[in-house]
């Protein structure tokens, strides 16, 4: 077991929490939406560093989470209940997504099942994630991004680091039809505001 200080950095519950968008306005939806933008505040978010050669790291990653920990290049992977994500960021770094109050428990039981050299960060308050999905979406990701976004290049369990609009943005396909953005809060409202407008030729339905 490591020895590090673990400080819990979730809010109480009695704490009013204000999620990224919580000051936007929200259009009238369309009665068939082409796109469904969706937030979906208050996940719990945690950059992890390590070594994916160490077995022993590996393993404490997969008792942790319920998944092997993604080496390749881009990769996405959930869990079987889908709550619990881990997604290949670079060589020796990874984000995790999970419900929120999740991550002290987390990061303990990291701290617990493995005392090699690792480290583990809370981002929650920093970002947020947007849901697309419709059939439209894709469209709406065409006009934002430069990185081609097209199912023959974006399968189902891939996730990049890439320009959206004028700011940046992870973007994640976790199913066939739905794609994922994890944007900063400071960029949050932006670029919510670039999809609602890139959104509307379509139709778009959408709950923040």
């Amino acid at each position: 077991m490591s020895k590090v200080a673990i400080i819990d950095q979730c809010a109480g519950s009695d704490i009013r929490a204000e999620s990224p968008l919580h000051h936007v306005s929200v259009p009238s939806a369309a009665a068939n939406p082409g796109v469904v933008l969706e937030q979906k505040p208050f996940l719990g978010h945690m950059t992890l560093r390590g070594n994916a050669a160490d077995e022993a790291f590996c393993a404490a990653i997969q008792q942790m989470l319920g998944v092997a920990l993604p080496v390749q290049p881009s990769a996405l992977v959930h869990d079987a209940s889908g709550e619990n994500s881990i997604q290949w960021i670079s060589p020796d770094e990874w984000l995790i997504v999970v419900p929120g109050g999740r991550e002290f428990e987390i990061e303990t039981a990291l701290h617990q099942a493995y005392s090699g050299h690792f480290a583990i960060v809370t981002v929650s308050g920093g970002q947020t994630l947007l849901t697309l999905s419709g059939p439209n979406a894709l469209d709406v990701l065409h006009k934002s991004t430069v990185y081609d976004v097209h199912p023959r290049n974006f399968p189902v369990g891939k996730g990049i680091t890439s320009n959206f609009a004028k700011a940046t943005a992870i973007i994640r396909r976790p199913s066939e039809d739905v794609w994922e953005l994890i944007v900063r809060r400071s960029f949050s409202d932006y670029c919510y505001s670039w999809l609602v407008d890139a959104s509307r030729e379509y139709g778009v339905s959408v709950k923040v």
